[in-house]
This record gives C-alpha cells, sequence and structure tokens, in this order.
C-alpha cells in the first residue's frame, strides 16, 4: 500500500532546481505531440524559443508579452508568500485597463503629459478597488479568496465587454467593439525606434527588485514571512493579520491594474476585448516558476512571454491553434507541482502482513476469548 508522508526536511536545491526539470519534462511531452501532429520537434522549438529573440522587433514583442506578466506575477507572489490565495490578477488587470481607457479618450492633441499620469494613477487605484472587495468580504465573513477573486474576474470581464460595446465605443467605430484610438499626449513612451516596448517593462523591473528587497531585507517583510508560514506564530508576535492581508492584496491589484493601464496606453493605444489573452491567470504560473521570488519572475516572466511569442508565430509557420498556449501552460504547472510535491512529501511502501502471519494472529485473538480463568473459585454453586 502506497503512502505518503512529509519529508522531515526539504532540499532546496532541488526547490531551485524543480523549474528547470518541469520545463524539461514538459519539452519532452511537447516533442512527442509535435511528432504525432506531424510537425519537426527541432522546428517547433525553433519557432518557440529561437525567433521570439532573432531580430530587435521580435525582441520587443517579448518584452510586450512579458510585461503584464511579471506585472501581474510579482503581486501575486507576495500574496501566495503570506499564505493569501489571490485569483484575480486577471479582473483586476481589466478594471484597470477600463479605467485608465475612461481617462484616456478624454484627451486630445493639446493634452499634457499629465493626463497619462492620470490615466495610470487611475488604472493602478481601479485594481486596488477589484482587489478590495473580495479582501473586505474576507475580513467580515470569512469568505474564500479564491472564490471571490475567480467570480470577480468574470464580472471584470463583462465590464470591460459593457464599455467597448457602450460607452467607451469608437462612434466612428462602424459597430466594431473598440474604443478610439489614443492620442500621443497619453501614450507611453517606447524603448527602442521598432517595436511597441514601451518603458513600462523598465518599471517592472525595478517593482521586482523593489518588491524583493521588501519581501527579503525588511521589517514588514519579515513579517509577511513569518504569517505565510504560521498565522499562530504571527498571532503570537503581535503581527497584525489585517494589516498583512490588506497590504499584499492592495499591493497586487495595484500592480496589475497597472498592468491593465499600460497595455492600453501602450502597445495597444486603445481599448479592445482582447486586452488580456489571460496574462492574469499566467502569472501564477509566473509566481510558481520564479519560485515566488520577484527576482526569480524577471526570467520566469521572460520565458513566459516568449511561449506566447511563440504562439503567435506557430499560427503562421506551423498551422498550430493558439490553444497550444493554454497546452504548454497547463502541462508546465502540472509537471512543477508533481516536483514541488515530491520535494516537500514522499511516497512509500506500508508494510503488508503475509497470510500465515495475519492467521496467526486471527488464531490468538480467538484463543484469547475461549480460555477459562486459571484459578476459579471452589464451592460455589
Amino acid at each position: 500500500m502506497l503512502k505518503i508522508e512529509p519529508r522531515i526536511e526539504s532540499s532546496k536545491l532541488m526547490a531551485w532546481c524543480s523549474p528547470l526539470i518541469a520545463i524539461t519534462l514538459t519539452a519532452l511531452l511537447s516533442s512527442a505531440m509535435f511528432i504525432a501532429l506531424d510537425v519537426s520537434p527541432l522546428h517547433a522549438f525553433d519557432v518557440f524559443i529561437l525567433q521570439p529573440i532573432s531580430d530587435p522587433y521580435n525582441l520587443g514583442e517579448l518584452l510586450v508579452k512579458s510585461t503584464p506578466l511579471l506585472l501581474c506575477a510579482i503581486g501575486l507572489a507576495l500574496c501566495y508568500r503570506a499564505n493569501i490565495w489571490n485569483i484575480g490578477a486577471e479582473g483586476q488587470l481589466l478594471l484597470g485597463a477600463v479605467v485608465a481607457s475612461a481617462i484616456a479618450v478624454q484627451a486630445d492633441s493639446n493634452s499634457s503629459g499629465m493626463m497619462l499620469v492620470f490615466a495610470i494613477f487611475g488604472g493602478m487605484a481601479a485594481g486596488m478597488f477589484w482587489a478590495a472587495i473580495p479582501t473586505l468580504l474576507n475580513r467580515l465573513f470569512h469568505t474564500n479568496l479564491i472564490l471571490t477573486t475567480i467570480m470577480l474576474n468574470y464580472i471584470g470581464l463583462y465590464l470591460l465587454l459593457w464599455a467597448v460595446h457602450g460607452p467607451l465605443a469608437d462612434p466612428q467605430g462602424f459597430g466594431f467593439p473598440e474604443s478610439v484610438m489614443f492620442t500621443d499626449s497619453v501614450l507611453m513612451p517606447t524603448l527602442m525606434d521598432e517595436g511597441r516596448a514601451s518603458v513600462s517593462i523598465v518599471i517592472a523591473i525595478v517593482a521586482a527588485i523593489v518588491a524583493a528587497f521588501v519581501l527579503l531585507k525588511t521589517q514588514p517583510g519579515f513579517q509577511l514571512r513569518v504569517f505565510g508560514a504560521s498565522q499562530a506564530a504571527a498571532r503570537y508576535a503581535g503581527f497584525s493579520s489585517h494589516r498583512i492581508v490588506w497590504a499584499v492584496m492592495l499591493c497586487a491589484g495595484a500592480l496589475a491594474g497597472f498592468a491593465g493601464a499600460a497595455e492600453v496606453t501602450g502597445p495597444i493605444g486603445q481599448l479592445i476585448p482582447s486586452v488580456s489573452p489571460g496574462y492574469g491567470y499566467a502569472a501564477i504560473i509566473v509566481a510558481y516558476l520564479g519560485r515566488l521570488n520577484p527576482l526569480g519572475i524577471i526570467l520566469a516572466a521572460l520565458f513566459m512571454g516568449m511561449l506566447y511569442m511563440g504562439s503567435d508565430l506557430a499560427q503562421i509557420e506551423l498551422a498550430l491553434p493558439m490553444a497550444i498556449t493554454g497546452l504548454f501552460q497547463g502541462t508546465l504547472l502540472f509537471f512543477l507541482l508533481a516536483c514541488d510535491f515530491l520535494i516537500y512529501y514522499r511516497i512509500t511502501l506500508s508494510p503488508k502482513f503475509s497470510a500465515a502471519s495475519e492467521h496467526n494472529q486471527i488464531h490468538a485473538k480467538k484463543e484469547s476469548h475461549t480460555a477459562t480463568p486459571s484459578s476459579r473459585p471452589q464451592g460455589v454453586v
């Protein structure tokens, strides 16, 4: 019989190697899938891995895909280090994009750069507000954060669809669900002459460095890590659970809201229904792939952005469906969780009794029940 036991001490080296193992296993399984589809695995991996970094334009597009993943994953990593299961980055990103667009459409060619600042901070405030709703419900009524944040994702999606079909729709758009193109005064500066990568990637990297410093080198970061390891120990030490939960949730909402605002004021330049192809959900994989360390998340976001970029190229060169990205993400998450499970737990075989020993035990029990006392009182009628 199989038995699962927690390990007395887990390997820190294997904890950092498990993402590499998961990526390797995903590549092997993907190779078998490509062979089944009559696609050369070498050609497929060239499209998915090498072509996204083959020239400056593709490199810029890689940064475009990686920026929202990085921003959302940083906030989620802080939540997960505190053992707070926030799954709502997607909804927070979408609402940030809607509010930022509502501000950006008010700008014209004579507007100053302050309109961009207002749009960015408006998006961040919207993300914080969307994160505050499940946090308030959890603090007041002890609701499940996983369920409430997931449900708010769908509400945020339908608010986006309502906005692009209603108040933010382009009057001259012939019924297409999109806003007007934003003026240059509310567009983020680009990094390169070619490509759409904006300064948001620089801000995201700085945010990751700051988050790593706060998490690992400051008193609030220490309180967060203690709270995530043991809430009882955190309460005994006098740490405020309300303050920690509110802080990480609002921080995650602000970063996701900024990601949404940076998308519409950056590479997209308008509000469209497909502003996010699931960045908020993929950021969960990015956070765990980076070992919940903001610095490791930078590399993980680039890798996941490479998969998004490669899936776009695969549709053109390999005639593969867009769903291939979701397949890669799910497979990678499965292997990553499996590796982590084996790092912290071990599977053992429980001892089995032989048939003879089991028969002897049953016979001994029967004899103990039928045995008479050794000294019976005499003369009792």
